[in-house]
């Protein structure tokens, strides 16, 4: 199995608009930030995406527009959502296979109605939505995936785990049964926003305290701002089996 990066940013991105820090104003192309999407490859003809921000244009084209099979929605923030009607070329001849909460099927049939009407207009994306719930299983093709619960501030999201792959982005507080259940993981991927304390996102030490808890193998840190300051002063911070995610960056899962 491989998992490669296709954003690893917040919600602003990394540079974000008008900042003139020292992050935003650097030239190391690690510190170029879309917004957070993973690409799973399974196995040949199975290629699961988790969610679909509004950078998924620039990062299939960058990726070379591989194939994809589903999409996995952790919830449905526009930073996670908000590309998806880009996703037309993949919707024909059928609409294409969402798994995604309750919650996160009506904001998307809120937010993009064109895409859910009787009668609709030739060329609009066109979805087959599948509800997932919390710690329950579902497959995709014969692939098992086990949404994992955790908490956005007061907002119930979900992460994913895929055989040896846990995911988890935008948790500020993960439920003592979700660490059970990734405990075991060999790759754990886990947000952490900045240095300092943050009402929706878990910081640095949070993410610290949830890796050391877990013991993956290896773990990953994605969904960062540039207030986590430079990669490299930030890698100085870190244990060994712990690195900082990059966009475009594969990894192979065992």
């Amino acid at each position: 199995m491989k998992l490669t990066f296709l954003g690893t940013g917040t919600s602003t991105g990394v540079p974000q608009i008008r900042c003139k820090c020292e992050v935003c104003t650097s030239d190391d192309p690690r510190e170029k930030r879309l917004r957070a999407s993973v690409l799973v490859e399974v196995r040949p003809n199975c290629n699961l995406l988790i969610d679909c921000g509004p950078d998924f244009r620039e990062q299939m084209l960058r990726e070379g527009s591989p194939d994809l099979t589903a999409l996995l929605i952790t919830h449905s923030h526009y930073d996670h959502v908000g590309g998806i009607d880009d996703m037309r070329p993949y919707c024909y001849p059928d609409p294409f296979p969402v798994y995604c909460q309750a919650d996160v099927a009506r904001d998307l049939r809120e937010r993009i109605p064109y895409c859910f009407r009787e009668h609709l207009y030739p060329g609009v994306p066109t979805f087959d939505i599948h509800i997932i719930e919390p710690d329950k299983d579902f497959t995709v093709q014969d692939v098992t995936v086990t949404p994992l619960p955790v908490m956005h501030a007061r907002l119930p999201i979900v992460g994913f785990r895929i055989g040896n792959l846990a995911y988890i982005t935008d948790c500020s507080e993960m439920p003592d049964e979700t660490l059970e259940k990734i405990k075991d993981v060999d790759t754990l991927v886990i947000n952490a926003l900045r240095l300092k304390p943050h009402m929706s996102h878990m910081n640095l030490e949070q993410a610290l305290d949830v890796i050391k808890k877990a013991q993956p193998r290896v773990a990953y840190l994605t969904h960062l701002s540039h207030d986590m300051g430079l990669i490299d002063a930030t890698t100085q911070l870190l244990p060994p089996n712990l690195h900082i995610a990059t966009d475009g960056l594969s990894i192979e899962i065992p």
